[in-house]
């Protein structure tokens, strides 16, 4: 299981999502669909899928959060044929925001934004080594502007198994970005790859609530710890969601609810779900009472 998984807030249309990116990528799956009834968004429900071997979480909670081009998903590819058939699906009905073309850092490359609106690079690997198929990329601007490398060491001193792979740093000539702030940089965190840059240009948009990662914890001194670490804005703390210290937005999931919220018996599902909607950090045990499973200790 992946320690960290994307999680995407759509209107209504998780599933339909879901269904359209997993017929798009190779090596990829549709895994399940849960239904949560009585939250406060009405009826939600939570998808979870694969693609290109990663898990994503998707959820349709009400058009309350909308995606923006601070958090794109850059995807490597072996040849341009495949470059071109991804752009052709996922910039359909999308707002290109770079026209598919040569870059000097590609032969073939392009970004948009698909027809919900998530924005999606699109690039010829070439002789680079692919270490993985989609890597989740984070773009820093207005009062963030510039503070890409310094989240990404506060991230790495979080995280485990984690290693700066590169980082490209603009020069005197890229006014209005400030020299030596990141252009490009590649990370990755418990064993996965990310990506950042800094952007010191004009733009309406930042990170919100549409696009978290879900930290996948086994205890309860994992989600204490993580908590502890990662949040800095108290007022955003609900459900498991936090915001860090750049505004970036995370869940911290005990993996045992993941059995809870897709148990057949309804009842219990509804339990953990009024149980949970009370809580802004996961207590475990607590969930465990509602769910009415027995527990020797809050792990």
């Amino acid at each position: 299981m992946q320690k960290l998984t994307p999680h995407l807030w759509f209107d209504k249309e998780a599933k339909e999502a879901g269904e359209f990116y997993t017929s798009i990528f190779k090596n990829s799956k549709f895994k399940n669909i849960t239904t949560l009834h009585n939250t406060p968004s009405g009826t939600v429900d939570l998808v979870t899928i694969e693609l290109a071997g990663q898990e994503f979480r998707l959820i349709s909670a009400g058009p309350l959060f909308r995606f923006t081009p601070a958090v794109s998903f850059t995807v490597a590819c072996d040849t341009k044929e495949e470059v071109d058939e991804l752009w052709r699906e996922l910039s359909k009905a999308g707002s290109v925001l770079m026209p598919l073309d040569q870059y000097p850092f590609s032969e073939r490359y392009g970004w948009t934004t698909d027809r919900y609106g998530l924005s999606w690079q699109v690039m010829f690997a070439g002789e680079r080594e692919i270490k993985q198929k989609i890597t989740p990329t984070f773009m820093f601007v207005g009062k963030q502007s510039g503070k890409a490398e310094e989240a990404i060491n506060f991230y790495a001193s979080v995280f485990h198994n984690t290693k700066v792979d590169s980082i490209f740093r603009y020069g005197a000539n890229d006014a209005p970005d400030k020299a030596g702030t990141v252009k490009y940089a590649a990370f990755a965190l418990e064993g996965e790859q990310f990506a950042a840059m800094d952007s010191a240009r004009e733009h309406n948009f930042t990170f919100n609530e549409a696009i978290s990662l879900m930290v996948n914890c086994d205890t309860q001194e994992e989600v204490d710890y993580y908590w502890g670490k990662l949040s800095a804005d108290p007022k955003a703390e609900a459900c498991g969601w936090l915001k860090d210290k750049y505004g970036l937005s995370w869940q911290v999931f005990p993996n045992v609810m993941e059995k809870m919220l897709s148990d057949s018996d309804e009842k219990k599902v509804a339990r953990v779900t009024e149980a949970f909607l009370k809580m802004k950090k996961f207590d475990i045990a607590k969930l465990k009472e509602a769910y009415g499973q027995k527990t020797r200790s809050a792990a």
